[in-house]
């Protein structure tokens, strides 16, 4: 569903700011993948998601979305292939249209548009029904302004907006980390409840080990623009946050530095 090939992006090249963001990364995911990334400031995680989303067009190097190449493709029009869900819950979504009207603007995503009602009765009742999903007591406050909801009941609302299209690829930035440790632990549980329902492919940054660890079916490990750590299926499963720092002290030939990972 991902195929990253070679990519390299360098921020003020030539220049006594120079940095090395990706350096020959190459990264596949498969279909249905949910993979966790974590690592140290600077180790070039938002700027790998940014790559692909097209924020940032690489310096070299391919990416793949679906077969497709979009390497040269505008964000503008790869926004049809991804969903994405940011670490401050007041993006996502229009703080002062209701819930429901949120909802409505997701589904039409990537559609031609034309004159008509904005919300039909059969499509009240479908947000009904992904709201109660949630397990918040949103399907009875659909009218409501999102701007009134707390952080953590934003996100939830932008997870379902996110999945609503059926994007290719969903991108996960940091999207608990402005969250207090309850919530941001309720809406991983909807996050991995979305995920697999939907059977999205998932690329998830964390700054939380734990949750790197109990997340997903795989975990890589970036430092210094490269992936220095990959592991999957039951190796992952067995993991600890010591076995992982031992597994990223033994591939990078540094210890992992970053005190908000560790904290957490």
């Amino acid at each position: 569903m991902l195929e990253i090939r070679n990519i390299s992006k360098t921020f003020n090249a030539g220049t006594i700011n120079e940095k090395k963001a990706l350096c020959d990364l190459s990264l596949t995911l498969n279909d249905g993948d949910f993979v966790t990334v974590i690592g140290g400031n600077g180790a070039g995680k938002s700027t790998l998601l940014n790559a692909i989303c097209g924020t940032w067009r690489v310096d070299c190097g391919e990416i793949l979305i679906d077969g497709k190449d979009v390497t040269a493709t505008p964000e503008h029009k790869r926004a049809k292939y991804l969903g994405r869900v940011f670490q401050d819950p007041m993006l996502g979504t229009a703080a002062d249209m209701e819930i429901q009207e949120n909802l409505a603007l997701a589904k039409r995503r990537g559609k031609t548009r034309g004159l008509g009602w904005g919300i039909s009765k059969a499509e009240r009742e479908e947000y009904r029904e992904l709201l109660a999903t949630l397990g918040l007591g949103l399907e009875d406050r659909m009218t409501s302004k999102v701007g009134l909801l707390s952080g953590g009941q934003r996100q939830a609302v932008t997870l379902l907006m996110a999945a609503m299209a059926e994007p290719k690829l969903l991108l996960l930035d940091e999207h608990t980390a402005a969250l207090d440790p309850k919530t941001a632990e309720k809406v991983l549980e909807i996050t991995e409840d979305i995920v697999n329902r939907n059977h999205l492919t998932t690329l998830m940054i964390t700054h939380n080990m734990r949750d790197a660890i109990k997340h997903g079916n795989r975990l890589i490990m970036m430092n210094a623009g490269k992936i220095v750590v990959d592991v999957s299926g039951e190796d992952k499963k067995n993991l600890t946050v010591e076995d992982l720092l031992d597994l990223f002290t033994k591939a990078s030939g540094n210890e992992f530095a970053s005190d908000r990972a560790m904290l957490s």
